[in-house]
């Protein structure tokens, strides 16, 4: 960061990502004001620099001020990153919507679509807001590996220069890298689509197919990311990136994971109630999974993993049926012709 005052940042969300983007935030030398609503977190975070729940014993940076009252979290920042799940979005955009000024600059990091009307999480900071000042941050980022200190990389989309410039220098440190793009809705949908072929991978992990089947739906799966981005408007090279291929490739094996986790559970035969209760955290890629099956049937995109997944989550479906389902299809040329995003 360059010499003069530290920059003022107000991160709203007090979960593992969210931590950890505070905590880099704060070793990069800004001013850091930590929003969440649990009251019994910010007094954690207040008296031990610990979130126990989501990052255990790490010793949060001291300079990070954690706070339950938003309008005193983000008067006067000059960088406001959101770090709430998908669900819990819209009420707290809207809340942000009524003490955040036009010329503050915004960017989100949640990895999910709207409920109900699909839309991105920038579609809804439009409607609920004033801020003209948007981006979006998303990668192969997961939480634990990025507070032990090891390296790591992400990408912040904004049609604005100056929001990419101000996030790469509020979070770029000698272990974490942050690149440019300009592919909002591509960045957006590669970050939330690649959970829902996190599932899948965990379960065939779980039904110990192998390596050839997981390398099979992760190429595939990432036909099915391109085909449904790039229906919406995505730029299909953004997808090859770190915010496609690169975060597919780190959930997808990684029991850091809960979208994995998920999975791996399902292809144990355990009920998805169940599995969600004992994991304690959001797995966004079940949300996910069903609202763009949703979209994907109605606007006619073809996504049949997505589909069988679907089913599984609402019980209609067993995994190994699901596998026995997408294995019998017809055979089709794996590129058609000029097609970049085959069927």
């Amino acid at each position: 960061m360059n010499p003069g005052p530290p920059l003022e940042i107000a991160v709203l969300g007090g979960g593992s990502w969210g931590t950890t983007l505070a905590h880099l935030c704060a070793q990069a030398g800004g001013r850091v004001r930590f929003w969440m609503r649990d009251h019994d977190t910010v007094r954690e975070i207040r008296e031990h620099r610990t979130n126990g729940r989501y990052t255990g014993p790490v010793a949060l940076a001291p300079s990070i001020e954690p706070t339950n009252d938003l309008a005193a979290a983000v008067l006067g920042a000059r960088l406001v990153l959101v770090v709430v799940p998908s669900a819990a979005a819209r009420a707290v955009i809207r809340e942000l919507g009524g003490v955040v000024l036009a010329d503050q600059i915004v960017v989100h990091a949640i990895k999910g679509l709207e409920e109900g009307t699909g839309w991105t999480v920038s579609r809804v900071v439009r409607e609920e807001t004033a801020i003209r000042k948007l981006g979006v941050l998303s990668g192969p980022n997961i939480a634990p590996e990025i507070l032990a200190g090891l390296p790591a990389a992400t990408v912040v989309a904004s049609d604005y220069p100056e929001v990419i410039g101000v996030a790469q220098g509020a979070l770029t440190g000698p272990r974490f890298r942050v690149y440019a793009n300009d592919d909002v809705i591509g960045v957006e949908l590669g970050g939330a689509l690649k959970n829902i072929i996190a599932i899948a991978s965990g379960a065939i992990t779980g039904l110990g197919l192998g390596e050839n089947a997981r390398s099979l739906l992760m190429t595939r799966g990432m036909a099915e990311i391109g085909r449904f981005a790039v229906h919406r408007g995505a730029r299909l090279l953004t997808l090859a990136g770190l915010v496609g291929m690169g975060d597919l490739v780190a959930t997808c094996a990684s029991t850091h994971s809960r979208n994995y986790r998920v999975g791996l559970a399902l292809a144990q035969g355990r009920l998805l109630a169940d599995i969600l209760r004992e994991l304690g955290m959001v797995a966004e890629g079940v949300r996910t999974t069903r609202i763009v099956r949703t979209v994907a049937e109605r606007e006619g995109v073809y996504m049949p993993i997505t589909v069988a997944l679907a089913r599984v989550l609402d019980a209609e479906l067993d995994v190994q049926s699901a596998v026995a389902e997408l294995m019998a299809r017809p055979a089709r040329a794996e590129v058609e012709g000029d097609r970049v995003v085959p069927r």
